[in-house]
């Protein structure tokens, strides 16, 4: 495994970017991941090497680089359960994000990618967790010829009554498209996980919703104490198998 920090160049400055890909048989498929509201840490990493590992160039950005690098947020991801300050941080740095930025941001890697000879050319996949749901339906209609394969998990905000919903512009995707939500997850209101299906369906995304039994919000992250291995392992298994369908037939 290879792996290495870079710098990409955005609209608004320099976003800084984990990357790891295997050594050999390269050049292998693209998958972005997009983060949850935390921050940059070692627990994403790790997430990024394991996908790396079996045939995948990762892409992990700071999303977050408007504000500052690793450890530079003004919170701690550690102290964000025990501490309301630190709390009330970490979302009012979440704030600075939309979806239009982060298509913007997205343009920025599309671009290195195709300059990335670690890279292999065809349709890139992505995974977005926890905020980053509203984030990859984005991206994946803004850029629907680039995009083969979208996972998502306890993403949030897919559905709004906002006019930069995810839902209003999901007839443009193009990629299949997977959801995997917790059943207990007070930051995916009942009503919006009960209109998911609806929605996809009448945008003619092809689509698969599932709904982890006994799982709560974050339930994939090995550190949190919600975690849960036969479901967080699951989410690896559709994850991977959605991306081997999608980006490795070409």
């Amino acid at each position: 495994m290879r792996e290495f920090e870079t710098e990409i160049k955005t609209d608004d400055g320099i976003m800084d970017v984990f990357v790891c890909h295997p050594e050999q048989d390269g050049p292998h498929p693209a998958v972005i991941l997009y983060k949850d509201a935390p921050g940059m840490r070692e627990e994403l990493r790790d997430m990024a090497r394991r996908l790396g590992t079996v045939g995948y160039t990762v892409l992990l950005p700071n999303m977050y680089y408007r504000t500052g690098r690793e450890g530079q947020y003004g919170f701690d991801p550690l102290q964000i359960r025990e501490d309301e300050k630190q709390l009330a941080r970490m979302y009012e740095v979440m704030n600075t994000l939309s979806n239009a930025r982060v298509v913007d941001d997205t343009k920025a890697m599309l671009d290195y990618i195709d300059q990335c000879d670690a890279a292999a050319p065809g349709p890139i996949g992505c995974v977005g967790y926890c905020m980053s749901g509203q984030f990859v339906m984005s991206v994946g209609a803004a850029f629907p010829d680039r995009f083969g394969a979208i996972a998502a998990y306890h993403g949030v905000k897919i559905i709004t009554d906002q006019p930069d919903s995810p839902h209003l512009v999901a007839n443009k995707i193009k990629a299949e498209v997977y959801l995997g939500f917790a059943s207990d997850d007070p930051h995916v209101p009942a009503e919006e996980l009960a209109a998911m299906p609806g929605a996809m369906q009448s945008a003619g995304v092809n689509h698969t919703i599932e709904i982890y039994p006994e799982t709560e919000h974050g339930f994939v992250f090995p550190l949190r104490a919600v975690y849960k291995k036969p479901a967080a392992e699951r989410h690896w298994e559709t994850m991977l198998a959605l991306f081997d369908r999608q980006l490795r037939r070409h």
